[in-house]
């Protein structure tokens, strides 16, 4: 038995990390906009430094990226000429509600997206949309404090209506919210958080968290009401813990850090807080506020697909002397000894993805989605703009062939595979453009240098291979 035959192979993008057009029609501001591109954007992200606008200190590579928004025609021609089966995007919410609490949206950003949608069809792809990839309309946060505010719901469900609506027929793949346990390691790129002093952070996350988690179950509601048609799935930034020795402290430790990411999925996917997690907030002493209806919302609209990232595996100890950790990752882990790691330090590990899999089918019982995996590196184009990146061959290669083991050796449902960053786009963690994952050469800089012409990798014809033989054949 092999991958379904509707099998959708694909790749992924966010809106922030390729569109650009951050002042074009009509679109707001937003918090993935204002991050700059150097040391001060990890105390950024974390919430922990205060950046509401432009100043002329810092680049912000978001506000132009890789200006997929004149350029998605092109693109998108690209990925019909690998075959592509989906696609994996995100709205821009500043594009549709400029400042977030209008009553009615901006048909420009309407428009470009339908046209978007419309572009895809033209070549059999199924767009996968991610209706918030971090996004967070600046005015949300300076007027209500992002997601720390119940009003935050009914905004989103506001935008949700309208999408629904309008891409009826056009988009029936949909994704709430963005690797949403990002929320506890990135929250002002995550969810629009900053911390002001003496506030209480754990508090303040845990409780965004669950104003996410209600909207999410509101977006599932309405696009069942909306089109029967319409699958609706979670997304987790996901990788198995592995204990660093079978010292039963480290096993433990393992089971519990592998739970705080599981927990949001955990409601999302089977409609109820956890146990563990209940009692993991009482002992930290952060109490939720929920509303009458909360829990049966919840319950009543979970989720019909597990969709997740995955990079890497991770690794924890409880030894004081095990210390060295791993690099480049918002996800920082102890080191583990077997694995080489890519340039930024990110440990490879195709049969960590194995693993993922079967815990995550396991766990939920629903059909997985992967929807983000792949290797950022350096990449030296010659005269013509061609990469020779068989390094990146190697790890695509060595992941689908886990991928596959865990469906045809395993048994699990799996609906899909997108690579992320299926064209060059700047780096969420670091913000850098020569961290690099495409299939397609951008030419752009860290400091928004080039002249953003588009190029074929060697490894644009190899995934154009895989695909046309749904993934039989992955031979370089």
């Amino acid at each position: 038995m092999g991958l379904r035959k509707d099998f959708l192979w694909g790749g992924a993008t966010a809106a922030n990390q390729c569109e650009g057009g951050y002042n074009k029609g009509g679109r707001g501001l937003a918090n993935v906009d204002v991050v700059p591109i150097g040391e001060d954007r990890f105390p950024i992200i974390a919430g922990k430094q205060k950046m509401f606008d432009f100043d002329d200190e810092h680049f912000y590579p978001a506000k132009e990226a890789i200006d997929m928004y004149d350029h998605y025609k092109e693109d998108i021609a690209l990925f019909g000429e690998m075959g592509f089966k989906t696609y994996r995007l995100s709205i821009a919410w500043s594009r549709i509600f400029p400042m977030g609490d209008e009553a009615e949206p901006n048909e420009e950003g309407l428009q470009f997206y339908e046209d978007l949608f419309k572009e895809c069809h033209k070549y059999g792809i199924e767009p996968l949309v991610t209706i918030t990839h971090f996004d967070c309309p600046m005015h949300l946060i300076e007027k209500y404090g992002a997601w720390r505010s119940r009003e935050m719901i009914g905004f989103y469900e506001n935008l949700c209506n309208v999408i629904f609506r309008r891409y009826k027929g056009l988009v029936k793949y949909w994704l709430t919210f963005n690797e949403i346990n990002m929320i506890l390691h990135a929250p002002f790129m995550g969810a629009g958080l900053y911390f002001e002093e003496g506030e209480n952070e754990e508090q303040a996350k845990y409780q965004a968290a669950h104003h996410e988690l209600v909207a999410s179950a509101i977006a599932t509601r309405i696009a069942h009401e909306v089109d029967p048609e319409n699958q609706v799935g979670c997304m987790l930034a996901a990788g198995h813990y592995y204990p660093y020795s079978c010292k039963p402290e480290d096993v433990f430790k393992a089971q519990e850090a592998d739970r705080e990411n599981y927990f949001f999925i955990d409601v999302q996917s089977r409609g109820e807080y956890p146990a563990y997690a209940l009692k993991k907030l009482e002992r930290e002493g952060v109490t939720i506020q929920m509303e009458d209806g909360d829990l049966e919302l919840l319950k009543e609209n979970t989720v019909d697909f597990i969709s997740f990232s995955y990079y890497s595996s991770r690794v924890v100890s409880t030894d004081p002397k095990v210390n060295e950790t791993t690099s480049g990752n918002i996800f920082a882990s102890v080191k583990n000894p077997y694995l080489e790691v890519s340039e930024w330090g990110w440990q490879i590990d195709p049969l960590g993805l194995r693993t993922t899999m079967n815990s995550l089918y396991d766990r939920y019982q629903k059909p997985l989605f992967i929807v983000e995996n792949g290797l950022g590196a350096i990449d030296e184009p010659d005269e013509n703009g061609y990469v020779a990146d068989d390094y990146r061959i190697d790890y695509l290669a060595a992941h689908l062939q886990a991928m596959k083991d865990a469906v045809e050796l395993d048994g699990v449902d799996l609906m899909g595979y997108t690579s992320w960053g299926c064209i060059d786009l700047v780096s969420a963690g670091t913000g850098e453009m020569k961290k690099r994952y495409g299939f397609i050469y951008v030419d752009r800089d860290n400091e928004g240098n080039g002249t953003l012409a588009r190029s074929k990798k060697k490894s644009f014809d190899w995934y154009k291979k895989v695909i046309a033989s749904n993934g039989e054949d992955l031979s370089v």
